[in-house]
């Protein structure tokens, strides 16, 4: 088996393919472009679905693609396993209408196990499962040369997404042998679909071949008139196999980004420490994968779901006794490691490593407060009441994730049906504070007690000012976490009247606090 570094599998694979007729087409970006329906691209096959739609007509009928990708519907296993992700790349190819299982399957077991154009791998090494009654796909891998009793039958190897294209798959595993198999299951833990560390699935052959109508029994779907071949293989997942290490993290895709985090801390990277190391490894890729293509930090959507992850890498950084930022340190290591196939994340590296240092320094202040109160509350009672954890999320900022996560570290279970009722009743409250924009605003003592004029200057765009006020809901303040009002006693920013749109831009500050963004309204107007 050839030991490969991240980078030679990536290209080992398209040259692969290449040799077979396919196009190299890169990825598209995470965010995806013109697809309200995902957070993230997700797959290898989603920057293609214009080709196998017919919407566009493909450049090749034969693809073969490297796809970045995020998934974090099961990010509390991140860590925990040997091969979960938040983000994670898939190697793929595809065909459009032309080749099938007689072309794809030779060419699977040609490139897995082949040492001059593949990885490899002893096909000893290898189990297949495939649906039951997909009778051609088990003699084809025979006929490859797989040991029948390597191949498994599974009943839920079959693809189906609601009506449309669908199809039996086949699945590949590498047996890591008796060591990660304490139990000595063996090759039931395949056969019953049992979590395991044994037997790693490294690829999926989907064969579009069917039409899927609801209504209709399995067995009287009718063929496709033009087949299509969908595959996916983790690359991640194979440099834990060909690099022979205990888990994905140990790859070199991952450990210089844990030896940089271990440089951070000083504690060693074993024992309770090893899943801390994990997530921040884990997350530092996908923060510097998902910032760099245009995504952002925000309260909604696929801005939520980095705030989540970041603050989940910053509680693990506590753990190991990193008290200041330090998940933006990581980005250079991350730009450095993936350069040479994504050249472009050195141009945004400054600009990533700057937002998440100013969400770090955001999130510490949250975290150290909510963490503490969180922790005195839990300290005597078996369950969390939904009447103390909405407030730590509502009011303090403390991210309900993080609440539920260190309640189940302490067995204490939480109310999230409760929870979930007063996050609804908090969205019909803002609704309707919403509908009220439509009125006049209710008068505020705190801004008819402002009697501080600010000077508007057309000289410039850029002006040093001192902040006079701060204001949220009309209510004076002395300091901006969130989304508030600031009146400055000299402002480039222009209102809108008369039609004009208001100017936005940015306040800096040499002070500790993060940089805030402005209300693109001068004081006036906002009175």
């Amino acid at each position: 088996m050839k030991k490969l570094s991240g980078a030679e599998i990536r290209r080992r694979w398209i040259s692969f393919f290449q040799s077979k007729g396919h196009q190299y087409i890169p990825g598209v970006n995470l965010v995806p472009q013109g697809d309200k329906s995902l957070l993230w691209v997700n797959a290898g096959v989603t920057g293609l679905k214009k080709y196998f739609d017919g919407s566009e007509i493909p450049p090749c009928r034969r693809i073969v693609n490297v796809q970045k990708c995020i998934r974090t519907n099961d990010i509390e296993n991140v860590g925990h396993t040997a091969r979960h992700h938040t983000f994670f790349e898939m190697l793929g190819n595809f065909s459009i209408g032309d080749y099938f299982r007689d072309e794809v399957i030779p060419w699977a077991f040609e490139i897995l196990t082949s040492e001059e154009v593949g990885f490899g791998i002893d096909p000893n090494k290898l189990y297949i499962t495939y649906q039951p009654d997909d009778k051609a796909t088990l003699e084809l891998w025979v006929k490859c040369g797989m040991s029948r009793d390597h191949m498994i039958p599974m009943e839920s190897n079959f693809w189906e997404i609601g009506e449309g294209p669908c199809g039996p798959d086949t699945e590949m595993f590498y047996d890591r042998g008796e060591a990660y198999d304490p139990k000595h299951i063996g090759v039931d833990l395949l056969r019953n679909d049992i979590e395991n560390d044994r037997y790693i699935e490294i690829w999926n052959i989907v064969f579009s071949q069917f039409n899927s109508v609801s209504g209709v029994a399995r067995k009287d779907y009718k063929e496709l008139p033009s087949k299509n071949i969908d595959t996916g293989s983790g690359l991640e997942r194979l440099a834990c196999i060909l690099q022979g290490t205990e888990t994905n993290f140990e790859t070199d895709l991952f450990y210089p980004i844990i030896l940089a985090a271990k440089e951070i801390s000083g504690q060693p990277y074993e024992g309770d420490n090893l899943m801390a190391y994990r997530v921040i490894a884990d997350h530092a890729r996908s923060l510097t994968f998902a910032l760099s293509d245009g995504a952002y930090f925000s309260n909604e959507g696929r801005g939520y779901v980095l705030r989540r992850i970041i603050r989940r890498a910053m509680r693990y950084g506590q753990k190991l006794g990193i008290k200041e930022p330090f998940m933006y340190r990581l980005v250079p290591v991350v730009v450095d490691l993936a350069k040479d196939f994504y050249p472009e994340l050195q141009n945004k590296a400054e600009f990533v490593a700057k937002m998440i240092k100013g969400e770090e320094e955001k999130f510490l202040r949250t975290l150290s407060s909510g963490e503490s109160m969180l922790h005195q509350a839990i300290a005597h009672v078996k369950a969390l009441k939904s009447d103390i954890a909405f407030p730590l999320y509502d009011t303090f900022g403390f991210p309900f994730d993080l609440t539920k996560e260190i309640c189940a570290e302490s067995g204490v279970s939480v109310d999230e049906e409760g929870f979930a009722e007063l996050m609804k009743q908090q969205r019909e409250r803002a609704r309707a504070a919403r509908e009220d924009t439509q009125s006049f605003h209710k008068q505020s003592k705190d801004l008819l007690a402002f009697l501080t004029p600010s000077e508007f200057t057309y000289e410039s765009t850029a002006v040093e000012a001192t902040v006079t006020g701060l204001f949220v809901d009309g209510v004076a303040v002395n300091s901006l976490d969130e989304e508030g009002d600031v009146v400055l006693d000299i402002t480039p920013f222009y209102a809108e009247s008369g039609g004009q749109v208001s100017d936005e831009g940015t306040i800096e500050t040499k002070m500790p606090p993060p940089k805030s963004a402005a209300s693109a309204k001068p004081p006036a107007a906002s009175t």
